[in-house]
């Protein structure tokens, strides 16, 4: 099967999932290049893909260029505080701020290049010592809290990764719970923009869809097999 056609099912399965749903809105495909060429990211492009997430700053480095045409790069892995300088000229969005400390240090350097960084909060819904992820409501109300004193980032809304289980009604809790922080955040931060639900990918991004995802972020199903070092 070819590129352009797998995308093409993928988005009409996702069509027909959001439909099933009785939603109105729209899910957005995100094409998770980890392990893959910069030539099969050029040709999704080609084929109509422009939106792409990456797990590690080190590949966004080596992989990139600096300059892109016609696609956005997001960063959706776990970000360390010491690799923020060298990733927010990089992407064009962070998807995985889940503490108030990589919040500032995100601001601060995206302040001192003149840009302002889109952000989604990264919640460990599953509660699984693995994933990243805020795990307590304190620190990540904090974030929220201190919004107004970081002028380098821009609040998005929330991402998580579900739980490594075939059971449904497990995976479907983790993300009906990013749901329900959400729309409380919604209520308690009218401010504040929370339009992204970022969750499901290959394995579960159909339970993702039935609990109100707005991203679902498939990797195996477009680009095949990751080929590991």
């Amino acid at each position: 099967m070819t590129m352009q056609e797998r995308l093409t099912n993928i988005l009409e399965t996702i069509e027909e999932a959001v439909q099933a749903s009785g939603r109105k809105d729209k899910v957005q495909l995100m094409a998770v290049s980890k392990t893959h060429s910069f030539q099969a990211v050029l040709e999704a492009v080609s084929c109509g893909q422009i939106l792409f997430g990456e797990n590690r700053v080190q590949e966004i480095e080596k992989k990139f260029p600096l300059e892109r045409d016609g696609y956005q790069l997001h960063l959706i892995g776990h970000l360390q505080s010491n690799k923020v300088k060298k990733v927010v000229p990089l992407v064009d969005s962070i998807d995985s701020i889940d503490s108030l400390r990589l919040a500032r240090l995100v601001s601060e350097q995206a302040l001192h290049i003149g840009k302002v960084m889109p952000v989604l909060l990264e919640l460990n819904t599953s509660k699984e010592a693995s994933k990243a992820g805020f795990t307590s409501e304190k620190s990540y109300y904090e974030v929220l809290e201190a919004a107004a004193d970081l002028p380098g980032i821009s609040i998005q809304g929330l991402m998580t990764i579900g739980p490594l289980s075939d059971d449904e009604h497990e995976v479907r809790q983790a993300f009906a719970q990013l749901r329900k922080r959400s729309e409380e955040s919604k209520v308690r931060y009218p401010h504040l923009c929370f339009e992204t639900l970022s969750m499901g990918m290959s394995q579960d991004y159909l339970w993702a869809i039935k609990e109100g995802s707005t991203v679902v972020r498939l990797g195996t199903a477009i680009f095949g097999r990751r080929d590991y070092p």
